[in-house]
């Protein structure tokens, strides 16, 4: 289905796509990812890449080894996430789950309560936290989070956003940028002072 919907553009060329449902490809593993990404983007005509593996692409470029998961998602279904992220070579320390009100339910949390529950887990200033799910309205609350934070802070729009824009050669840190993407963006140069 994938490939027809890509292909489905018309006349309108595509520079570079993502597909933006991760809970899909925590089933694929990273390598069924990998492999599915590389063949929509033989067939496309243009890097395809899945929000999942974005993600992984961001968190290496930050040098995250390790990650903290806040997760709106139902148990089964963080516990897949977690395995994915395990077996792309990271640490997940510890799972943060976010709820709203009394359910789990990405599309209903609001800002309010994911900024409250993330505050009271008291996370290590260091840490990069993943806030999972692309249906969770996560753009405020990084905000306000990212405010009296040191922390890493990634979402898989976030992600994405920042590997269209390596891939398409558009720096993070320009002047059009959002803060969050330049926030990123002095990670990543941190991250390669230190490996240098």
């Amino acid at each position: 289905m994938l490939p027809e919907v890509l292909g489905n553009f018309g006349g309108l060329r595509l520079d570079a796509a993502v597909v933006s449902c991760t809970g899909s490809h925590y089933l694929l593993t990273p390598e069924g990812d990998q492999a599915l990404c590389a063949e929509l983007s033989e067939r496309v005509g243009a890097p395809v890449r899945s929000a999942a593996l974005a993600i992984l692409d961001t968190a290496r470029a930050v040098g995250a080894e390790r990650l903290v998961l806040i997760s709106p998602y139902e148990p089964w279904l963080t516990e897949l996430s977690r395995a994915y992220w395990e077996s792309a070579g990271l640490t997940v320390d510890r799972v943060v789950k976010v709820r709203a009100g009394a359910r789990f339910s990405p599309y209903d949390v609001t800002t309010d309560q994911l900024v409250a529950q993330v505050r009271e887990a008291e996370l290590p200033e260091d840490a990069t936290l993943l806030f999972t799910g692309t249906g969770m309205f996560t753009f405020d609350a990084l905000t306000e989070l990212g405010r009296d934070s040191g922390q890493t802070l990634l979402t898989s729009n976030l992600a994405s956003a920042w590997w269209a824009r390596d891939v398409l050669g558009i720096p993070a840190e320009g002047p059009d940028a959002h803060p969050l993407l330049r926030r990123l963006a002095e990670r990543t140069g941190a991250a390669a002072a230190a490996s240098s």
